[in-house]
């Protein structure tokens, strides 16, 4: 382990213990009980160690889940009880081990089951030889085919994959253009920009959206359906790449006119090819209408997964593949929010805490800021799963504040868009490095892009968030 990552830990443990050992009455929240202190440094243990990286941020997550079970739960060590009023109530072992089976995981497994498959049987190239092939040969149009094309993917696919296998196919064409010209570089920076906007228009197409569904779902109620989701957040996606299409084009012209683009990827045709291209067209027409046939959007995700493992498509060494660390992350995010609600930590913030002073504008676009700040530096997931439990609490606190800019929705759905607008720097996402590991950007160029991308993205977002949100479209 580098000097880094040990004063990272260090750190983390520190402030854990300080948090831990000092009296309640320290934090200045009336009522505040024993097992709330402890969720309060699991949650700042949680923090530190996502922005430290010290460890993977996904066995954080793994490791606060366990130290909540073994000090926060109806099952943690006889030692650690008190018997007490002040001790408070623990959280039920089955709740926090829920968090790891919540349904939007389900959701998001159903989607890295479909990807996975598609790409086993070659239904990803095929499509994307299918889909760039309208946009012709021109230049401008081929960037514009390949920002859509990205995108589209990025919906239903890890965004880290779909980058993967673009950039596989565009690294040719990148080589064979003009060194001096400065199409290429806008050419490569087109694919991370489209992976990582395209990802909101599904609650499939990135973690932090599959964090805002679960917990509007599971602290507010709100079940936000597929269609509905997909009908506002896939326009706001199309606006913001069109622009930056255009912003792209006159930042780096091409030198080059034409550009001849050579995919190897044909449709299958055996018979567990068209099972799978019957069930994943199957699977988005039940996703898209989920209102009307009344399944969950979360219970079609496991169509899938049921007809290939039982047809045979789906094998265990596929299941190996499932990216359950990204699951791992998610779930951990979940677990601490379970802790604020389940131990009165969230209601007793609420009433210590003067919402109701608050600018409602403020808050909402403040920690949208915030958001893309942090995300610029560390995982977009790990400040999803950190923020959105708490500013779940502040949405609690003041409901008819937040009313007229669309309530909680916008307030948290919010924190999932701004996730996926920071942009800025090669480690801000794995799109990113991905691209600029082919050492066609200068770090100068993406930061410049992504500044613009997370301006535009957090005006545009938010405006068309909450304008459908005050009209109850979402």
């Amino acid at each position: 382990m580098d000097l880094k990552k040990i004063i990272g830990l260090s750190v983390s443990i520190i402030l854990t213990l300080i948090a831990l050992l000092i009296p309640t009455e320290s934090f200045g929240i009336p009522g505040l009980t024993v097992i709330e202190q402890r969720v309060i440094a699991l949650f700042i243990f949680a923090a530190t160690m996502w922005i430290s990286e010290a460890i993977p941020i996904w066995t954080t997550s793994v490791l606060v889940l366990v130290l909540m079970l073994l000090t926060t739960s109806d099952s943690m060590f006889n030692f650690m009880r008190v018997d007490d009023p002040s001790f408070g109530t623990p959280i039920s072992n089955s709740a926090l081990m829920g968090s790891f089976a919540h349904p939007t995981i389900m959701l998001f497994m159903g989607g890295f089951v479909l990807a996975i498959t598609a790409t086993k049987y070659k239904l990803d190239a095929a499509l994307a030889k299918f889909m760039l092939a309208p946009f012709g040969t021109r230049s401008e149009f081929v960037m514009l085919g390949f920002i859509l094309v990205t995108a589209i993917f990025s919906m239903f696919m890890s965004n880290t994959a779909t980058a993967a296998m673009m950039l596989a196919i565009l690294s040719p064409v990148l080589s064979s253009l003009p060194a001096d010209g400065k199409g290429r570089i806008g050419l490569a920076l087109s694919i991370p920009i489209a992976a990582n906007i395209g990802g909101i228009g599904t609650p499939i197409g990135t973690p932090p959206n599959a964090i805002a569904k679960g917990n509007l779902e599971s602290l507010f109620g709100i079940n936000i359906s597929f269609g509905d989701w997909a009908m506002i957040m896939i326009p706001i996606a199309l606006i913001i790449l069109i622009i930056m299409w255009v912003v792209l084009m006159k930042m780096f012209p091409f030198s080059q006119k034409n550009i001849k683009i050579e995919i190897e990827g044909e449709f299958e045709k055996s018979p567990k090819a068209i099972i799978v291209y019957i069930t994943f067209a199957l699977t988005i027409l039940l996703w898209v209408t989920d209102r009307l046939t009344g399944v969950n959007s979360n219970v079609v995700a496991l169509i899938p997964f049921a007809v290939f493992s039982v047809c045979g498509i789906f094998t265990k060494d596929d299941l190996r593949q499932i990216e359950w660390d990204v699951l791992w992350l998610v779930a951990g995010g979940f677990a601490l929010g379970v802790g604020l609600d389940k131990t009165g930590l969230a209601d007793h913030l609420v009433k210590a805490i003067p919402f109701d002073t608050w600018s409602p504008m403020l808050v909402i676009m403040g920690s949208g800021f915030l958001c893309i700040l942090m995300s610029t530096f560390m995982s977009n997931t790990a400040t999803a799963a950190l923020l959105i439990p708490i500013l779940a609490t502040v949405g609690f606190g003041m409901p008819e504040e937040l009313l007229p800019f669309g309530g909680c929705k916008t307030l948290i759905i919010g924190l999932a868009l701004s996730a996926s607008f920071a942009m800025a720097l090669p480690i801000s996402t794995p799109p990113n490095a991905l691209a600029y590991a082919k050492g066609f950007i200068k770090q100068k160029d993406m930061a410049i892009v992504g500044i613009i991308v997370g301006i535009l993205g957090f005006a545009l977002g938010y405006f068309i968030l909450i304008t459908a949100a005050k009209a109850g479209l979402i």
